[in-house]
């Protein structure tokens, strides 16, 4: 039997394979080493070995070619990439008094209320100690909680999350500084007006992990001339991968 042509093919199904296809001068062709075996003549495939970059995750060979894999809590999609799955969706992996929060590769269950007293809940994930309550004396008027999700080893320097005052006053000078969280001195503040800053990732973060950052505004009445403060705690979910 005489070959007449040689070329690649990327066949569309689950498992993925990829074979090299051999037509012959009667119209038949074979597909992967599955397939080779129907027709008088030797035909390749292609492993994990000679495609080592064309999974996302992991590549594990198979009779006839490969499949793509991906790691707990993500999704296999358009049959190399992975995708994350939102566990959240569903609502019943955290209780009625907590909240999910959906992050690269899984979840975590936070409280709705999170307030301490002194503090006491004005809104969910929003805390404050009132001026009057004697415990409150000295610490700062309010706090806020607030979460959100990265990939590892992302490009730096990286914007993470941006604070601000909602008081536009021309009278308020504010003030914003980590005062936890950096031990590491992987953040940094970089101001972006007079009532706004922008939390900076400096160091690469490899997961899986979880940082928690407060950042305190100081805000000074120029007019009154008096002083507050407020904290924003930022819980950073960093997953295990770079996607």
């Amino acid at each position: 039997m005489k070959v007449r042509s040689l070329s690649l093919l990327f066949v569309h199904e689950r498992p993925t394979h990829i074979g090299i296809v051999m037509q012959s001068s009667n119209g038949v062709n074979s597909l992967g080493s599955n397939s080779c075996a129907l027709v008088p003549y030797i035909c390749q495939c292609i492993s994990c070995a000679l495609v080592p970059h064309i999974c996302q995750y992991q590549c594990v060979s198979q009779p006839g070619g490969y499949a793509c894999v991906c790691p707990d809590g993500y999704q296999l999609q358009a049959e190399r990439l992975c995708e994350d799955r939102n566990e959240c969706e569903s609502g019943r992996y955290c209780q009625a008094d907590q909240m999910c929060w959906n992050y690269h590769g899984g979840y975590r269950c936070f409280p709705r209320n999170p307030c301490r007293e002194p503090y006491t809940a004005i809104a969910e994930g929003r805390c404050a100690c009132r001026s009057d309550v004697a415990a409150c004396r000295g610490l700062p008027s309010s706090m806020v909680y607030k979460y959100m999700s990265i990939t590892s080893g992302r490009t730096l320097p990286a914007d993470l999350f941006q604070v601000a005052s909602t008081d536009a006053s021309s009278s308020m000078i504010h003030n914003f500084n980590i005062v936890s969280g950096n031990d590491r001195q992987e953040f940094y503040l970089r101001s972006i007006s007079g009532r706004s800053a922008m939390l900076v990732m400096s160091r690469p973060l490899q997961g899986p992990r979880e940082a928690v950052v407060d950042i305190e505004m100081t805000t000074h009445n120029t007019a009154l001339n008096y002083r507050s403060s407020a904290i924003l705690r930022l819980t950073i979910i960093i997953g295990a991968y770079p996607f």
